[in-house]
């Protein structure tokens, strides 16, 4: 099979680059090699990009993409949405059908309120939490990402302690921040019982996807959540990207466990930018009198109302979209494993099927941020390259997407171009 050329998308690269700071919009696109992609179509799970090439497509757009790009249902919802209810600034009936389905389907969201993204919804959850708890400190586990905005952007690149990830950002910014690590059961009892009277939040991927797909260890969400009863602290699940994609109740239905705040986005929406935060009632009153300032211009506007309502109710109504995807998903992992022994590169896999993550390490297994640290992200890198040219778009760092368009020949697809990308790959 002949190696996709990308041409066109240099081109555009080089134009973009004189316009728009780096070529991209976002930092993330930047790692994409030998070239940010420039796409011209997307349709269920394969992409056209501006070279011509069809792609197959396992970054989802970061996430978002649960039922396949361009879905009808979703398509068809927000085109009625532009054409009647585009941006009227005011309530409206879908977005209060939306909000009763979200309960229904998260029975820790008593009363919650819309966004946009996932950083703007875990500020408003932090804020929330220490205006409801009269506290300060916000305790955060190394690995987990909860978004770019400066009080929470902290040890989501590297190891505890929690310190600017990036310039401008002011150390001030985090002087009520602690991080801890992932599974570290007697480091959290000990910072608990020192400094439990000062928790506002321990905020966490409850079924972690940034830093590696990670599991909690047995028994450690559920101690989260004794610790933080203890102490009177609010328990933040952070499921902007588990909510709708792990099961249509989240990690939290996954895990058994209940927080008192969630805050949900990506898959909501299928695309659309929308996300949620919600919780306890009492919690949320903090909102509904104003004593806690959340606005936005754009929250609960109709096109994102819309998607994110044909999203969820095509998920609520064909609960075995999960069931292919977690299917598809451990055929996908267990034929990456088998493709690197055969090359002579040991892959290790995680995750259930509608999101898992991959490494290149020599020895072990995954369970702590430590030991994602330790993997051969530099191959990976090189990895995700070759399998672009092979027609295959993955994410660099190594986090897999599938959705509900995905199917077996797209497997086949993959595992075939991963077995010729791993034929070729340099340690």
């Amino acid at each position: 099979m002949p190696e996709h050329s990308f041409d066109r998308s240099y081109e555009l690269h080089e134009r973009a680059s004189a316009v728009i700071a780096g070529g991209v919009s976002t930092a993330f696109r930047a790692f994409e090699r030998p070239v940010p992609l420039s796409l011209s179509s997307a349709t269920g799970a394969r992409l056209i990009d501006v070279d011509g090439n069809e792609i197959v497509d396992f970054v989802c757009g970061m996430g978002p993409i649960i039922l396949g790009h361009g879905h009808e249902r979703v398509v068809a919802a927000v085109t009625r949405a532009a054409a009647q209810l585009q941006q009227p600034s005011a309530q409206h009936e879908a977005e209060i059908e939306l909000a009763e389905l979200l309960r229904s389907v998260l029975p820790s969201c008593e009363r919650l309120r819309f966004g946009l993204s996932g950083s703007e919804a875990v500020h408003a959850a932090l804020r929330l939490s220490r205006a409801a708890t009269g506290r300060s400190l916000v305790v955060k586990f190394a690995g987990h990402y909860h978004g770019w905005l400066d009080p929470i952007f902290a040890a989501t690149s590297h190891l505890p302690p929690a310190r600017p990830e990036t310039a401008g950002q002011q150390p001030s910014a985090l002087q009520d921040l602690v991080a801890i690590e992932w599974n570290d059961t007697a480091g959290l009892e000990q910072l608990f019982a020192e400094r439990g009277g000062e928790i506002a939040a321990l905020i966490m991927e409850p079924y972690p996807c940034n830093g590696g797909v990670i599991p909690g260890a047995p028994g450690f969400v559920e101690r989260c959540r004794e610790l933080c009863d203890q102490s009177g602290s609010l328990l933040v699940f952070d499921e902007v990207i588990t909510g709708f994609r792990v099961g249509l109740d989240g990690a939290q239905g996954m895990l058994g466990v209940r927080p008192d705040l969630t805050v949900v986005a990506k898959a909501m929406g299928n695309g659309f930018p929308i996300s949620a935060f919600g919780g306890r009632a009492d919690v949320m009153d903090e909102i509904a009198t104003n004593r806690v300032m959340h606005a936005g211009t754009y929250n609960g506007g109709g096109i994102s109302i819309a998607a994110a309502l044909a999203t969820t109710t095509e998920l609520q109504e064909e609960p075995q979209i999960y069931e292919r995807m977690r299917a598809l998903g451990t055929r996908l992992r267990e034929g990456l494993e088998a493709a690197g022994a055969r090359h002579g590169h040991r892959i290790v896999t995680q995750g259930p099927g509608p999101v898992f993550f991959a490494w290149f390490i020599d020895e072990g297994g995954v369970a702590t941020f430590r030991d994602h640290l330790a993997a051969d992200h530099a191959r990976y890198g090189r990895f995700a390259a070759l399998m672009l040219a092979e027609g295959v778009r993955l994410i660099p760092a190594g986090r897999w997407y599938l959705s509900a368009a995905h199917d077996d020949t797209d497997i086949d697809e993959a595992l075939a171009a991963a077995d010729r990308a791993l034929a070729r790959l340099e340690r």
